[in-house]
């Protein structure tokens, strides 16, 4: 008789069970950029308005929303009673108010034109394109901030598929909202930038629906912190946490005016939104490592688990592109589903393997910060993103210096090579006498 198969441990099964749902959110998430290319694509005047979804609107909407993208991480980590549920929910509250102040300033005044005529450097056509799908964009900031912000008490409370499901109702409005910019003839960057807004208001309405039952019941039941979180201590914990993103982002106007000045400017920014989304399918998934380990890192026995479960993700999600890229399917993502030409395609496509690697770094990246999340030692995060941000902008430098790449491949190897630098960094801080167990070790 044959031998029974031996069922995974426990924990990794919880771990799994954990990770399934938000992986699945960021999935979701990752096709909203490409079904909006992909409609983008087909309208009239494709590649300016792809240049101007890819090139200025989301790198300026990015480094808007910088300061709240992980008031997740901090939810999950700190809201553990109803005081620090309120004190978070206040933070949240004023980041989104500053938040939309900053974008409609610059979408709405000459500002628009220092920075995207000036600093970025885009075609004026592009320039032109943009600037309404960018006003069109003015919720997405607080809305991004108050979602994120509910989906961490969800996560904290064994509620990840509830993220899971939001992120599946905020596609579905993307949907609808393109179908009824296409039938109205809208600009091609005003379909894309009205649905994008539309899902993430419906996605954070939808959080605040299913956060009301963890409000009401076990956060209104759980004891109060010891020692309970005053502003100090949050400030103490997130400020360098909000910085790392905020570093980060700052890159993406400077990865814009780069491509503007080399090789094949206009198809370099066109392609960078599309192959960005490819990308976001693969590399997203990862990113919810950090969540799944401060949830459950403080369980006993559970760092190795987490180190088990990070390595095979990291294989896999790498495994996957590898085998999407080595065959046509790249081909027919970038030319019959994107609807690019089929020479911006191929030049597409032909960057693709430079960023092989990125997905598994993502993952082992984001399981190496959840641990020093855990740890209360954010400043660690901030500085792998400096790391990131030299590394990115010395190759980009070199790139525009140089005069001879097109731009595209430039800014993936950028992109690999920053990537990198910051996971190894974030192994390097959390080998340092850890007071905790550890993923890395």
């Amino acid at each position: 008789m044959d031998s029974p198969v031996p069922s995974p441990p426990p924990l990794l099964t919880e771990v799994l069970s954990a990770w399934a749902p938000l992986a699945l959110a960021w999935f979701l998430m990752g096709l909203e950029l490409p079904l909006a290319a992909a409609v983008i694509a087909r309208l009239p005047d494709p590649v300016v308005n792809l240049a101007a979804l890819g090139g200025v609107i989301f790198p300026l909407a990015f480094v808007v929303e910088a300061p709240i993208i992980l008031l997740l991480t901090a939810a999950n980590a700190l809201c553990g009673d109803i005081p620090s549920y309120r004190l978070v929910r206040r933070f949240t509250v004023v980041a989104s108010g500053v938040l939309v102040t900053v974008h409609l300033t610059i979408a709405a005044t000459p500002v628009y034109s220092l920075v995207v005529d000036g600093l970025l450097g885009v075609p004026p056509e592009v320039s032109v394109a943009a600037r309404p799908g960018l006003l069109l964009m003015l919720p997405f900031a607080p809305a991004i901030a108050w979602r994120r912000f509910q989906q961490g008490v969800l996560v904290r409370f064994g509620r990840s598929r509830a993220v899971g499901a939001g992120t599946a109702v905020r596609l579905l409005a993307d949907v609808v909202v393109l179908v009824l910019g296409v039938r109205a003839g809208l600009p091609g960057v005003m379909v894309g930038t009205a649905a994008i807004a539309t899902g993430v208001v419906v996605e954070a309405i939808y959080a605040s629906t299913r956060v009301r039952s963890v409000v009401r019941g076990p956060l209104t039941a759980a004891p109060p912190a010891d020692p309970p979180l005053t502003w100090r201590a949050f400030r103490a914990f997130y400020v360098p946490l909000m910085l790392s993103p905020m570093i980060a982002l700052a890159g993406a106007p400077l990865v814009s005016a780069a491509l503007a000045r080399m090789p094949r400017a206009l198809d370099s920014l066109a392609a960078w939104s599309v192959v960005m989304g490819f990308l976001f399918l693969f590399r997203g998934p990862g990113i919810a490592a950090a969540e799944v380990v401060v949830a459950l890192l403080p369980r006993p026995g559970a760092a190795a688990s987490l180190r088990r479960f990070s390595w095979i993700a990291a294989g896999g999600l790498s495994g996957m592109f590898l085998a999407v890229i080595a065959t046509p399917l790249d081909a027919i993502w970038m030319s019959k589903i994107s609807g690019l030409t089929p020479a911006l395609g191929a030049f597409a496509c032909a960057a693709l393997p430079w960023l092989v690697a990125v997905p598994g770094l993502t993952v082992l990246q984001n399981a190496v910060q959840g641990v020093l999340v855990h740890r209360r030692r954010t400043r660690a995060v901030t500085e792998s993103v400096a790391a990131f941000l030299v590394v990115n902008l010395a190759l980009l430098g070199l790139g525009v210096f140089a005069a001879r790449w097109a731009g595209l491949p430039v800014g993936l190897i950028a992109l690999a090579a920053g990537t990198l630098a910051q996971a190894a960094w974030l192994g390097l801080r959390a080998r340092e006498r850890p007071p905790t167990p550890a993923l890395a070790g």
